[in-house]
Order: C-alpha cells, then sequence, then structure tokens
C-alpha cells in the first residue's frame, strides 16, 4: 500500500487513475509521496518518507528543488497538461488588449438607471475603439508546449508571427509551425512586435525580462501579456511605461501592487489552468508519473532529476538509485553486485545537472549489497523494487 498526502485538492479524475494500492487524503501519515498544485512547500517540513512530490501543473516555483534533490525526493510537473487552457486565455488576452472589452463593460454597467441608454451607449462607444489583431505581429518569447498553440491559433486568426527560444527541444522544432520565423536574439522580438506574449519559466536567467531597458527597445504602443509568472516582468517598469504610453496595455494573469489600479493595466487572478479540463488533465498526469515512479521507478518529467526509464524484466528485482552526477560511480554499483554474485540483466542511466539516476534490473538483491551502494560516495538513496 502507497500512502499520498494531498496538500492542495486534487481533481477526481486525477485521484481515479490511481489503484487499489494507494491511499490518499490530506492527513496521511508517513507518506511515500506528495500530490499538490499552489501550496508553497519552501518553510513545510517535508517527511522523511516521502520519495516523490508531483505538482499538478507546470510551475514548480512552490517546491524547494534543490532541497528535494538532496534528500532523494524526485519532482514532477505535467508540461503541456494545461497547455490548451492558457492558450484560450492568452487569445483572450490578445483580443482585451486591444478592444477594450474591460473597459467598455465597466463603462456599461455604469449606465445602470440612465434614461435611453440605448442612445447613451452610441454617443459614448468611440471611446472604446481599438484596432484589429489581423495583420499585426505578434511576438513569442518561449516556444514550448504553450508558446507552440499560441503560435498556430495567432496565424490562423491571421497574425504574424516571431517566436524566440533559445533552448527549442527537438520536439518542439518539429511542432513548431513553419509559418513561425524563428529568431536567434530576444531583441527582434522585441523590435518587430506590435504584441508580446511570455512563456517561459521563471529563473534567474528570466527574472525581469520586461524590465526598463527592454521595454525601451520596443514599438511605441506595444501590447504586452504575461500569463506565465509574475517574476517575468518588472511590475514598476512597466506600469510607468504604460502611464507614459510606451506600453498601450499590459495584460497580466499576476496581480501586483504596483501594477493594480493603473490605467491600461488589467490584472486577473491567476486563472491560466483554471478550467475544469487543464485541472483534470494536470492531476492525471501527476498521478501516472507518480505512480510509475513509485511502482516501476521511472522518471518521466521530473524538474530536479533526469529522465530515466526501461521496461521491467520479468522475474527481476529493480534497484533505483539516486545519486550525485559524478565520475565512476556506476563502475562502483556493478562491482557491487560482482563482489556478490548478483547477476545485472538490464542497466540504465542519466544525468541532469548535478544529479543522476540510475536503474538497475537484477537477481533477487541482498541486503549487504544494498547498504554497500548506499556507502558509495555520492549515493543520496537507494529503492529496491520486487
Amino acid at each position: 500500500m502507497y500512502n499520498i498526502l494531498t496538500l492542495n485538492k486534487i481533481s477526481q479524475v486525477g485521484l481515479g487513475v490511481l489503484t487499489d494500492n494507494y491511499k490518499t487524503g490530506d492527513d496521511i501519515q508517513n507518506p511515500d509521496a506528495i500530490l499538490l498544485r499552489s501550496f508553497k512547500m519552501h518553510d513545510y517540513d517535508i517527511p522523511e518518507t516521502v520519495k516523490a512530490v508531483a505538482r499538478c501543473g507546470a510551475g514548480v516555483n512552490n517546491i524547494p528543488l534543490d532541497k528535494c534533490a538532496e534528500k532523494g525526493i524526485v519532482v514532477f510537473n505535467t508540461p503541456g497538461a494545461n497547455a490548451n487552457a492558457v492558450k484560450e486565455l492568452v487569445l483572450a488576452g490578445l483580443l482585451i488588449s486591444s478592444r477594450k472589452i474591460v473597459e467598455a463593460d465597466r463603462w456599461t454597467q455604469s449606465l445602470k438607471g440612465t434614461e435611453e441608454v440605448s442612445k447613451a451607449v452610441e454617443k459614448g462607444k468611440s471611446t472604446y475603439a481599438g484596432p484589429e489583431i489581423t495583420g499585426k505581429t505578434l511576438g513569442i518569447i518561449g516556444l514550448g508546449a504553450i508558446g507552440i498553440l499560441v503560435a498556430d491559433a495567432a496565424i490562423a486568426l491571421g497574425m504574424e508571427v516571431y517566436g524566440y527560444d533559445p533552448y527549442l527541444s527537438v520536439n518542439g522544432a518539429l511542432a513548431l509551425n513553419s509559418k513561425v520565423h524563428k529568431v536567434d536574439n530576444i531583441d527582434d522580438i522585441f523590435a518587430v512586435s506590435d504584441y508580446i506574449t511570455i512563456h517561459v519559466p521563471a529563473t534567474p536567467d528570466t527574472k525581469n525580462t520586461f524590465n526598463k531597458e527592454n521595454i525601451a527597445k520596443c514599438k511605441d504602443g506595444v501590447r504586452i501579456l504575461n500569463f506565465a509568472r509574475g517574476e517575468l516582468t518588472d511590475s514598476a517598469a512597466m506600469a510607468e511605461a504604460v502611464k507614459s504610453g510606451k506600453v498601450a496595455k499590459y495584460i497580466s494573469d499576476f496581480a501586483d501592487d504596483n501594477l493594480l489600479g493603473v490605467e491600461n493595466i488589467i490584472c486577473l487572478p491567476h486563472l491560466g489552468a483554471s478550467t475544469p479540463e487543464a485541472e483534470d488533465n494536470c492531476a492525471k498526469m501527476a498521478a501516472l508519473q507518480m505512480m510509475d515512479y513509485l511502482e516501476n521507478g521511472n522518471v518521466k518529467n521530473s524538474v530536479n532529476y533526469p529522465a530515466c526509464s526501461a521496461p521491467r524484466i520479468e522475474g527481476k528485482e529493480r534497484v533505483c538509485i539516486l545519486h550525485k552526477n559524478i565520475p565512476n560511480v556506476i563502475a562502483k554499483y556493478t562491482a557491487v553486485f560482482g563482489n556478490e554474485g548478483v547477476n545485472i540483466e538490464g542497466l540504465t542511466s542519466n544525468a541532469k545537472g548535478g544529479y543522476g539516476y540510475t536503474i538497475l534490473d537484477a537477481d533477487k538483491v541482498n541486503e549487504h549489497a544494498v547498504q554497500a551502494i548506499k556507502d558509495i560516495e555520492g549515493v543520496i538513496a537507494v529503492r529496491v523494487i520486487d
């Protein structure tokens, strides 16, 4: 029986993929894994029994990744599971950045009780005119699952699309619409775009991508959208740019005190993945990845350990080793098995940054061999799966 602690309310569709061999709840003791959404874990005392943390969503800035890696806890996320939901909200953002829909509604609502409302509306509607997006240029920073979907939709709407992503994956490149003008310098996005949307994780390198210097490189009257992470924008600089008219409109899914109350800035309460479909997709994907790790040791979509998986070999035990990425560590594992007379049927290993992960399928592994592996320099955790 595996014990799964839930730190947020998790979709029943996601929990529904778990077998009878799993017990879930928000009061689970000695959990084997944690399922969560936005719960902030940085000050959370993670139980020593936890082997995995599965985030039902793409962003993991609420999880102490390094701390988990050092403790041998694999952290999973669910890239792409909520991509369509975010894409649809970005399209709404494009439209409300142009057509003053939000402001027009607020004004129209204020007319309640006015005599001859229809005449008042016709008289005042010119204040809320705005440009069409067809024929305009959209710059996309980040061509992952969401960025690619946004590009496709924008092209279908008649926009000229430029994209920037220095880390574009092979699969991403294959999925990218051939009509997208891919540029190698982010400054090219700032220079040509009438609209800019960003879809990258929040890292030290991407923090404040929209800062005073970069905003100055943009066209006058540019419209900027941020449905990725609030940290990607220097909010004080953005507020000043909007007030000056350099930025015609800023639409963000992340509220910030510097942004609230500023004309031509619209902040939403982090609605990007707030659809029942996205919540179901993310929870299901997170649960399945967690199950595969607990039951088979396979790692897919981890953000702190390398991807590493292999089919099980019937009748063999699986030894899963989390370790520092240092020289000769795998040779030391195999030497231990050789000394113990244990035959290795299969071995796969991978590394990511400072950490590595190795899967060995072998005959029955005795406790002495397991302890000998644990004693090897650089080994963080060892798990044997029958």
